[in-house]
């Protein structure tokens, strides 16, 4: 049976088409301004790939902060539980799930089956989470891909200490006008949200394994300063920003299977 994880983010739209227990296709796309065309736009690609049509999908699951938005899908699906089940399903001795999201942070615990039982958020603001990353980048005139590798390249990295988004673009432009190194600002970004992360973490508390998902887990200077403080991080077998779309599907597998 063919089963579907359609995931609208405020960042990116992702979709995974998934056969039994095998990942068949996948898509990832900058999202639209509009909620229903990603979905379509993301959902008709990966049935592309696959030489499907969506009449040939037998459930499919929506989740993301569009996911209400998606009209093909049959229920909708919290990206908590989402993420939680896609990392479980990928790595399953992970425990605690670390999202990074374009608009919120999440981090999320599960029990030994992948079920959630606790998580924290942060959407009060936008510090911490991948559109601050995207924000600092521009300011540095650096590629968002490009921001990991040249925190890396750091030997002393600088403080932002606001714990506003805005106010912390200000501390960047103020440090570039001191002539401050690119590579220790960056890195100064990095250490900043992480901050954030390993306090949401340690609230929750600490429970082995911690993997991380989203785009964010792709940037290897903000791993290695979460592992810093809270040890090994395991990397995902699969694009970690489809996690949560492969939640979905698996949902809508369960779903069908009930």
């Amino acid at each position: 049976m063919i089963f579907g994880g359609c995931d609208v983010g405020s960042l990116t739209g992702k979709a995974v088409i998934l056969e039994d227990e095998n990942i068949r296709s996948t898509h990832l796309m900058l999202s639209t301004p509009i909620p229903q065309k990603t979905a379509r736009l993301v959902m008709d690609e990966a049935l592309k790939k696959a030489n499907l049509k969506l009449e040939d999908i037998d459930y499919i699951v929506g989740t993301g902060y569009g996911r209400i938005k998606i009209e093909f899908a049959k229920t909708n699906i919290s990206e908590i539980s989402c993420h939680g089940k896609g990392a479980h399903w990928l790595i399953p001795t992970v425990r605690t799930v670390i999202d990074v999201g374009g608009q919120d942070t999440k981090v999320i615990s599960l029990n030994d089956q992948g079920e959630v039982i606790d998580f924290l958020m942060n959407d009060k603001c936008a510090a911490g989470t991948g559109k601050f990353l995207e924000q600092a980048a521009k300011t540095l005139d650096l590629e968002l891909e490009k921001m990991g590798s040249k925190a890396l390249r750091s030997e002393n990295p600088c403080k932002i200490t606001s714990q506003c988004s805005v106010f912390a673009d200000s501390e960047i432009i103020s440090l570039l006008a001191e002539n401050e190194d690119i590579a220790d600002i960056a890195a100064g970004v990095h250490k900043s949200i992480g901050s954030r992360l390993i306090t949401l973490v340690k609230r929750i508390g600490v429970r082995r394994d911690i993997a991380i998902t989203g785009g964010v887990a792709k940037n290897l200077a903000l791993v290695k300063f979460l592992e810093e403080e809270l040890g090994e991080i395991k990397r995902m077998p699969a694009d970690p920003q489809l996690v949560g779309a492969i939640g979905a599907a698996l949902f809508a597998r369960d779903k069908l299977k009930a």
